[in-house]
């Protein structure tokens, strides 16, 4: 870690990045194959639980795909395309999406322990989809960004209600994503809801390889956003 100007621990500069908040709201991969209804509807039927819980689960897959795929192409002897650096990128992301709102929220004991009940049984779970199906864990997260997407855009709408008060941005945002020191929570779930439409847009990348017949290191990955 490092001190910012105000002697707050931050994220390494190197880490940090300036999010292109230019989005299509309105992109959706409709599900035509039985495993994208397969992938739709799993994400459906965990809409019910908390935000928090999808904040979690957002955290998971990066780093299960990229392991998988790391260790698969050290079996080979192969390059990854960037496709390794692409997914760990998303899921340190999402880790930085949680503990962003984690200094927002306060969270309680119990919604902390959601965190460990979704490392112990989602982590296995989606390890177990990816290693049978990739283009259908590929598909899933691609499927769960777009709610993500519809959350936030919820979010900024109560924000602009004024149902949610607009707190000033927390110093871990403002370090993360190079904000101007006067930034609010507005400013922040803007960025956010960016990150999430690009993993939106990876993620069906991704499935759509699969779907061809190709292996990931056959395309290069959509590096650089981060």
């Amino acid at each position: 870690m490092v001190l910012n100007g105000n002697g707050i621990a931050s994220e390494y500069p190197w880490e940090t990045y300036k999010a292109d908040t230019t989005i299509d709201l309105q992109k959706h991969h409709v599900p035509t194959t039985l495993i994208d209804k397969m992938a739709y509807w799993t994400v459906k039927s965990l809409r019910w639980p908390t935000d928090l819980f999808f904040q979690t689960v957002a955290a998971v897959p990066g780093m299960v795909g990229g392991m998988l795929l790391h260790c698969k192409l050290l079996r080979r002897f192969e390059h990854s395309g960037g496709w390794i650096k692409a997914l760990l990128e998303e899921a340190e992301n999402e880790r930085m999406h949680l503990m962003t709102f984690m200094e927002v929220a306060k969270p309680w004991w119990y919604e902390r322990a959601l965190v460990f009940a979704v490392q112990g049984v989602f982590f296995n779970a989606y390890f177990l989809g990816y290693m049978i199906s990739p283009k259908f864990a590929h598909r899933m997260v691609g499927y769960l960004e777009e709610e993500a997407i519809h959350s936030y855009t919820e979010f900024l709408k109560e924000l602009d209600k004024g149902n949610i008060e607009n707190v000033p941005a927390p110093a871990i945002a403002i370090d993360y994503w190079q904000l101007p020191s006067n930034s609010t929570l507005r400013d922040v779930v803007t960025v956010v809801r960016a990150d999430e439409a690009h993993h939106r847009d990876v993620n069906h990348f991704a499935s759509d390889i699969h779907y061809n017949g190709r292996e990931l290191k056959e395309s290069p990955a959509p590096i650089g956003y981060h």
